[in-house]
């Protein structure tokens, strides 16, 4: 019997695996292919040199194109095929709401988290990179200005909806709601290791993928962040939320001296938003296992 019973897990645990590596890999066939098209329909719009307001319209087409097609269209896509009735906003776990009581303490959580954000920046930037890497940022950052540049009330609608609700909607679709699902499988314990492993691991891709890597430490705890919070709520529209409301803050305060809020000598307000951000979690654990 216990032969039996050892060999029926470990079949079990190979079944789970072949359909991981199988997901896995239909997955970046899936994202390779919108790439392609995504590159090809780049190289055609980028073949019209511009310059000036026109170069910075063209970038925000281009930041469009990329979004729908590489983190929008593929997570589609692949929750199309694997949903027994063809949802994919069922196994993308999107036809599921929340209590707005929970929708207000994911923003709040995420608002006062920030200084603890611009703490872990701060430390990440003690880590000795390589000048390219430097350079490659601050050339970046110098772009991202130009693109910011909000002179009417378009332009501002515009920045939100291609920096704040595209990412927003699109990133957690593919790392959240498509790769940390894969990883976790089946698993229903929100506490076991493969989750915490699920989370962390789509955590650092979706750091990594970004290749800025000055920010990379606190871009991947709110990475960790978001995967918790949609573990905890079973609803991809939680981390969505959070996404968003990062990236409006940012949106909203990009030349102002905000984003030093928490490092050098505010590092204790790092700090304190670090507790305030660890209580926050807490409670809201304790509320969605209340519920």
């Amino acid at each position: 019997m216990q032969i039996n019973l050892a060999y029926f897990k470990k079949k079990q645990y190979l079944c789970r695996m072949k359909r991981t590596i199988i997901q896995i890999l239909v997955w970046l066939g899936v994202l390779f292919a919108c790439s392609v098209v995504v590159v090809i329909l780049a190289y055609i719009f980028l073949s019209y040199k511009a310059e000036g307001a026109e170069k910075i319209a063209q970038l925000k087409w281009m930041q469009l194109l990329s979004a729908v097609g590489t983190f929008l269209v593929p997570p589609i896509i692949c929750a199309y095929l694997w949903d027994e009735h063809h949802r994919p906003e069922r196994w993308l776990q999107m036809d599921r709401g929340a209590h707005w009581s929970l929708f207000l303490m994911a923003i709040g959580i995420m608002v006062v988290a920030l200084p603890a954000v611009t703490l872990f920046e701060h430390l990440n930037n003690m880590i000795p990179m390589p000048q390219s890497a430097i350079d490659a940022e601050e050339s970046a950052k110098e772009m991202m200005q130009g693109f910011l540049q909000m002179d009417t009330f378009g332009d501002v609608l515009v920045n939100l909806g291609l920096i704040a609700v595209l990412p927003a909607l699109c990133e957690e679709m593919t790392f959240r709601g498509t790769l940390q699902q894969i990883l976790r499988g089946e698993e229903v314990d929100d506490s076991s290791r493969k989750t915490h492993i699920a989370i962390w691991a789509t955590a650092i891709i979706f750091s990594a993928i970004h290749m800025q890597f000055l920010g990379f430490i606190p871009r991947m705890m709110m990475g960790a962040l978001f995967g918790y919070m949609f573990v905890w709520s079973g609803s991809l529209w939680i981390p969505i939320a959070m996404h968003f409301t990062n990236n409006a803050i940012g949106v909203f305060l990009y030349d102002s001296n905000a984003d030093t809020m928490g490092a050098d000598v505010t590092w204790c307000l790092g700090v304190i938003s670090l507790v305030i951000t660890s209580l926050g979690l807490l409670i809201f654990y304790r509320r969605t296992h209340t519920r």
